[in-house]
C-alpha cells in the first residue's frame, strides 16, 4: 500500500496510539432482544476472564445472527472506552466486527479457541 492510499483511508498514528485500544477476547454468556433501539439490536454480556469480568454490550448484529448463534462464540471488543448510555441501557464495551458485501455486521473471533480475556497484539 502506498502512502497516498493509507492517507485517504485514515490518518497514520503512532503505535502507541494502538497500544492505548484494549482489545479483548471474551465469550457471549447471555443475549435478550434489545425492542427498545433504534435499529434492531441484541444486548450481550460477554465474559473477559477473571480479570475484567462480565461486561454488557449492544450490538446491532440480528441480520446475521441469532441469539442461539451468538451463545458461547468468542468475540473481540474495545473494554477500554468509557461507558456508553444505549436507550434504557448501559453500554460497557465495543463489540468488533467487519461489514459484508451488504453492509451487515460479520463478529471477529479468533480462529481457534483462545482464553477469555487474552489481549490482541
Amino acid at each position: 500500500m502506498n502512502q497516498t492510499t493509507q492517507s485517504t483511508v485514515t490518518p497514520i498514528i503512532a503505535f502507541d496510539d494502538f497500544l492505548a485500544v484494549d482489545i479483548r477476547v471474551g465469550t457471549v454468556t447471555d443475549v435478550q432482544d434489545f425492542p427498545e433501539a433504534r435499529k434492531p439490536a441484541y444486548k450481550l454480556w460477554i465474559d473477559f476472564g477473571p480479570e475484567i469480568g462480565v461486561k454488557k454490550t449492544s450490538a446491532q448484529i440480528t441480520d446475521l445472527y441469532t441469539p442461539a448463534a451468538l451463545l458461547g462464540r468468542q468475540v473481540a471488543a474495545v473494554v477500554n472506552f468509557p461507558p456508553r448510555q444505549i436507550g434504557p441501557f448501559m453500554s460497557e464495551v465495543l463489540t468488533l466486527g467487519f461489514p459484508d458485501a451488504d453492509g451487515k455486521v460479520v463478529l471477529i473471533q479468533p480462529s481457534h479457541p483462545v482464553p477469555n480475556g487474552g489481549r490482541l497484539h
